[in-house]
Parts: structure tokens; C-alpha cells; sequence
């Protein structure tokens, strides 16, 4: 994920080649709906209209597709009608009197097709990588929450248990409309767990070299660290490379050299303000890469620098939420949720209870948290930033506490 345009599906490419190149079956798979893959790339990809886009081998090891969400919706939404149109009763709703592009409307949902249709193909065992093409950072953290946030909803409005009962129940129109909510939950929740799953998926965030996009960058930070997914890198695109020691005089070079200080500036206050993630530095290569010899050949300057776009096999994992006793015992004992969440402005801090779930909302995203058993019993006592760390205090509730 990263700032829009052809320079992050640029080094989408090139991290897909890298892995090519090392012996990996690669696909390489769009999600922005700029769909840039085929243009960086230099191929054409036939969309034919009404159909789901299928997957094209460019190289050796490395397939592309390009997602198309509307293409994607129409295809599963005549699923849906084949599904319950054969249930043999009467339900009083014309399904097949709607029209797919009538649901785009609906928030999330051809965000999260794409994203089922994502951890399918992280699923299947004919490719040894999936390099994803995101959209620019601000969507592709919408997209990120959407998972939680539907099944968060659904489990309130239709609760599992209500479902089960329906599922066995005499009614066939309610026994088919939960097993077709079953279906969709099991398949959200697979996505779910897979972008939180650190030893299976990591975010590169693609920036430039500009004062707004370090502040941009470590939003974005705070806001993986929240959702539990793992920034692996950060990628800074397009930092012009050192020249020799001549005569500064003209003034081309020395907007330059002016231009280059600038960015090595920012590239400083990067590493300060992210130092527990790694920097990698992608030097301006000059002509646009556009091409599959092209974006080899900037794969292996990159390489060349020492900036692995490959991540490393052993990567560094990120901190999951604990929870341990503090003081005392019993009603006088006191708990402590501690969760990594390096907080950019700690005004936008939020904390909120909803029956067994911790609400935190940090930098313009929110997340729901599942509380640990022990914590169900009891209430919020305090909470307080320690350093990168949000600590959350909890007293057991006389009302529910076990005596």
C-alpha cells in the first residue's frame, strides 16, 4: 500500500520479480481499481465485459491478474440467486429483480470480495508468494477494517447461535439464508485471520521522499500497529542518487544537489520517527521502468544498494495484545491490557466497553477488540500511554465477579 500513481504499483512489480528471479512461483495480484499492473508491465489484459478477469503468465514464475470488484460481485451475486432460487419455497423476495451494480452501494462489499477472493488464492498451493498491488494507503486501510467491522455487525444483528438454531430449524427459507450467512462469515473470517496472521502477511508501505508523506507514513504505522498488521518496510520511491565532486556552479545542479539534501533530510526524519522499521531506499531510476526488463533491471539496482525488496526468511514479527495481573487478588486484583500502539497525536486516543469487546480508535482508524475471558467480569479502571504502548487497567465487577 502506499501514495497512488505508477511509482507503487511500480515496485509492486519489481518485489514480484525479485521473488521470480530467486526460483518462486509469484502472482502478482491488483486490488487498486487504478489497475496500473498491465500498464507497468508494458501487457495488455483483456477485460471482456460481464466476465471475472482471469490470471496471465508474464514471466517465468510470475502470474498477474487484475481484480475487477464489479466483475467479481456480478459473478458471486448470480451464485447467490442460483442458491436460493433452489430452495423450494416461497420467500416473497424477487432476487433475480435486482441488479448487481445496485449493490455496489453497500459499504464493503466489493472490498471484501476482492479480499476473499485474495486469501483463496493465499490458500491454493500453486504459488509460493502473493504480492499484492493496494490501493493508496487511506483505502486500503478502509479496506483492512472492512472484515471485522461485517463480522462484528453480523454477530450483533444475527448472533451464532440464532443462526445454528435457524441452520436445523423447520423453516427452509431461514434454514438456506443462514447457511448462505454461515458461508460468508466462514470466508470473511479466513481473511481476517490472514492479514493478522504476522508469519503469513506483511504490508510494504511505499512513500516518497516529502515532508507530509513521513507524517502520512507514520499514521499509517500507528494505524497497522492497531489493526494487528505487520508493516514489514517502508519503501521510499524515487530518492535521487549521490553525483561526483565537480563544479556546483549551474544552476541545474545545484537544484539538485539543493533537491537531494532535501530528501536525505526527510529520509532522517523518517528513521527517527520510524526506528523500529526498516527503510528501505529506492533510488530514481532515471527513464520510467515500464517493462518486464525494465523493472528486472530495478529490482537488481535496488538489490545492488543493499536494499533487500525480498524480505528477509526470518522476519520480525509484531507484539499481540497481553494481559496479565497487575496487584492484588480477587476483588482487589487488578489487570493490565497492554497492546503496542505508537499513537501520533495522542488527542485522537478513543476508548470505549461494549459488552465483551474493547473499542480503541487512534490517528482515524478503529478497532474492536475481543476482551480476554477474565477481563469479560470485570471494568475499566484507567488507561494511560507508556511510551508505545497502550495500558489498559481493569477491576473485576463485583456483579459477575466468581466468589
Amino acid at each position: 500500500m502506499g501514495k497512488g500513481g505508477v511509482g507503487k504499483t511500480t515496485l509492486a512489480c519489481a518485489t514480484a520479480m525479485s521473488y521470480s528471479r530467486a526460483g518462486r512461483r509469484v502472482l502478482l495480484a491488483s486490488v487498486d481499481q487504478a489497475h496500473s499492473l498491465g500498464d507497468a508491465l508494458g501487457v495488455h489484459f483483456p477485460h471482456e465485459p460481464g466476465t471475472v478477469p482471469g490470471i496471465a503468465t508474464v514471466a517465468t514464475n510470475l502470474d498477474v491478474i487484475e481484480i475487477d470488484s464489479l466483475a467479481l460481485l456480478e459473478d458471486r451475486f448470480r451464485e447467490v440467486v442460483r442458491v436460493l432460487g433452489g430452495a423450494g419455497h416461497e420467500h416473497g423476495i424477487d432476487l433475480a429483480a435486482l441488479d448487481p451494480a445496485e449493490l455496489t452501494g453497500l459499504p464493503g462489499v466489493q472490498e471484501l470480495l476482492m479480499l476473499t477472493e485474495i486469501a483463496g488464492f493465499a490458500d491454493g498451493r500453486g504459488w509460493d508468494v502473493l504480492v499484492v498491488d493496494c490501493p493508496p494507503s487511506a483505502d486500503m486501510l478502509r479496506i483492512v477494517t472492512a472484515p471485522e467491522t461485517l463480522l462484528g455487525y453480523l454477530d450483533r444483528v444475527w448472533p451464532p447461535h440464532a443462526r445454528a438454531l435457524s441452520v436445523a430449524g423447520p423453516d427452509l427459507r431461514r434454514a438456506v439464508l443462514a447457511t448462505t450467512v454461515e458461508r460468508i462469515v466462514g470466508a470473511v473470517r479466513a481473511v481476517r485471520d490472514l492479514l493478522a496472521d504476522p508469519e503469513r502477511t506483511a504490508a510494504h508501505l511505499v512513500t516518497a521522499a516529502e515532508r507530509v508523506a513521513v507524517a502520512e507514513s507514520a499514521r499509517v504505522r500507528s494505524a497497522a500497529a492497531l489493526l494487528g498488521l505487520r508493516l514489514r518496510d517502508v519503501m521510499v520511491n524515487k530518492v535521487l542518487p549521490a553525483v561526483p565532486d565537480g563544479d556546483s556552479g549551474h544552476p541545474a545542479v545545484r537544484w539538485y544537489l539543493d533537491r537531494r539534501a532535501e530528501q536525505l533530510d526527510v529520509l532522517a526524519d523518517l528513521r527517527r520517527r520510524l526506528p523500529d522499521v526498516p527503510i528501505v531506499v529506492v533510488p530514481h531510476s532515471g527513464p520510467e521502468p515500464v517493462g518486464s526488463a525494465a523493472l528486472a533491471a530495478l529490482a537488481g539496482l535496488v538489490d545492488s544498494r543493499g536494499n533487500r525488496v525480498v524480505p528477509d526468511a526470518d522476519p520480525m514479527l509484531g507484539d499481540a495484545p497481553s494481559v496479565r495481573l497487575e496487584s492484588g487478588s480477587g476483588l482487589h486484583s487488578v489487570y493490565a491490557l497492554r497492546m503496542r500502539l505508537p499513537v501520533v497525536d495522542p488527542a485522537t486516543l478513543r476508548l470505549g466497553r461494549v459488552e465483551d469487546d474493547l473499542i480503541v480508535g487512534a490517528d482515524g482508524i478503529r478497532r474492536r477488540l475481543p476482551l480476554a475471558p477474565v477481563l469479560r467480569r470485570c471494568t475499566v479502571d484507567g488507561a494511560e500511554l507508556d511510551g508505545e504502548q497502550l495500558v489498559v487497567r481493569f477491576r473485576p465487577d463485583p456483579e459477575v465477579w466468581p466468589r
